[in-house]
């Protein structure tokens, strides 16, 4: 399990890249201990069966490079700190093998207003999603192949 952890202008950002799976509520109940926060945002990203293949998902399989992966999920992190005033901002992103309904990425951020929270929660996950170097392999019946960079997603951050 990698760890990195970051005081940014009394933010505190936790990353964690692990195989284990994570516990929403226990992660949530931490990040309440503080007095200014007044909403907390999360978003839990599952496995899901692919809507480009024809043929069921069996697992799907996340590789990285553990350095690399953490600096650029703390450079986004960073950047989300950067556009709205947040207390904490955790992290989890999960790689191994992992089958259909499991847990793949955890975000939450916590402010003491509600916008704030949901926003950078919202650009959090769409900048790991493209910048993160995370790689996912699908594995059917049949075979398996690399999932490919999708053109919307790009289109999205564009937006920020």
């Amino acid at each position: 399990m990698d760890k990195v952890h970051q005081i940014i202008k009394n933010c505190f950002i936790s990353i964690n890249v692990q195989n284990s799976d994570f516990d929403i509520n226990s992660e949530i109940n931490t990040l309440k201990s503080k007095d200014k926060i007044g909403g907390i945002a999360n978003f839990v990203g599952l496995v899901r069966d692919s809507t480009e293949s024809k043929e069921e998902l069996i697992s799907l399989e996340l590789e990285h490079y553990p350095e690399m992966t953490e600096n650029a999920i703390m450079s986004i992190c960073i950047e989300a700190q950067k556009r709205w005033e947040l207390y904490s901002i955790r992290v989890i992103h999960r790689v191994g093998k992992l089958f259909l309904g499991d847990n793949i990425v955890l975000v939450i951020t916590a402010s003491a207003h509600r916008k704030e929270a949901f926003k950078s929660a919202e650009y959090i996950m769409d900048f790991l999603k493209s910048r993160a170097p995370i790689w996912k392999k699908e594995h059917y019946i049949s075979g398996s192949s690399w999932v490919q960079s999708k053109e919307a997603d790009e289109l999205i951050l564009s937006n920020w």
